[in-house]
């Protein structure tokens, strides 16, 4: 089975898999917070977005329109669950609830009030949390729109960094990032990068998600800048299998690798926030049938 993926020619999936073969050969088993895990730390996978390509998994189907939806939430520096619902996005849903914000000592009023999570730190770093309807514009640092500026102001500076982690509103919080920070790059050739890193990671759900979402972010903002695409770097913390995904990700490794899909941007917009998901061409996306795996909160 290792060998088979070594073998493939598509080295963008082929790092995803080895990593998960890695992991299941090598793991450190874990009685976690919330379940059983096996473990390695300092990952590190590199991802090529050039000629349009996006790292989206073909051994699986991918739900890349969730995953688009749910970083274009993120871009309007919204907090609540209801929002993504009505857009039949429940991916938040097990952290949403009453139980599980009873459980983090979070009583807001509103169902699905996440708390400042991602989108209120990406646009409103450190602003007093009220509530996920309280208008924040204006307040705290807009992070996103500093790194626009910076990208068309002084592209090559060593200082376009995306934060989620804020210690002051960890407990406000409905979950602490996983993905915490992000650096933008520009080099000579006018290609964006992106250097992510992520505390922890859920490698059969999360992981897959999160290389989209961050390969959807830097095409935006290539696009958005007028840059062209270059790399996702992704370094992972604490890369870790949950003991139920186990059977199915052993699936997943006997898969065959398709080539990946193509991403293309429709149109141009003065403001981040006027993207849509209608904007989004995704092209030549051949892929095996989805595989089920139970979200652990």
């Amino acid at each position: 089975m290792w060998r088979n993926i070594l073998k493939s020619p598509y080295l963008v999936e082929n790092q995803y898999l080895s990593l998960v073969s890695r992991t299941l050969r090598h793991g450190e088993k874990r009685q976690g917070r919330n379940g059983i895990t096996y473990s390695v730390l300092g990952q590190r996978m590199r991802f090529c977005l050039r000629n349009n390509s996006i790292p989206l998994l073909t051994t699986k189907k991918m739900a890349w329109k969730t995953c688009l939806n749910e970083l274009l939430w993120f871009i309007g520096g919204h907090t609540d669950n209801t929002i993504l619902n009505n857009q039949d996005v429940h991916i938040w849903n097990a952290n949403a609830s009453r139980e599980f914000l009873k459980s983090r000592n979070l009583l807001y009023t509103k169902n699905g009030d996440l708390g400042p999570i991602y989108g209120h730190q990406w646009r409103y770093f450190n602003a007093h949390y009220i509530d996920c309807d309280t208008d924040y514009q204006g307040k705290g640092i807009d992070q996103l729109q500093n790194i626009i500026d910076g990208l068309t102001q002084d592209k090559y500076s060593r200082r376009h960094i995306l934060s989620a982690w804020n210690p002051c509103q960890l407990d406000q919080m409905a979950l602490p990032p996983c993905h915490i920070m992000c650096q933008f790059s520009v080099n000579s050739a006018n290609e964006l990068s992106c250097i992510l890193y992520q505390r922890s990671g859920d490698i059969g759900l999360g992981i897959p998600f999160n290389i989209a979402s961050y390969s959807f972010l830097l095409c935006l903002l290539a696009k958005h800048c007028a840059l062209r695409r270059g790399e996702l770097i992704h370094f992972i913390g604490d890369a870790h299998i949950y003991e139920e995904h186990i059977s199915i990700l052993q699936k997943q490794l006997l898969r065959e690798i398709y080539p990946p899909p193509t991403l293309q941007i429709n149109n141009t917009y003065t403001d981040i926030e006027d993207y849509t998901i209608k904007d989004i061409t995704l092209k030549n996306y051949r892929h095996h049938p989805p595989l089920s795996m139970k979200m652990i909160a």
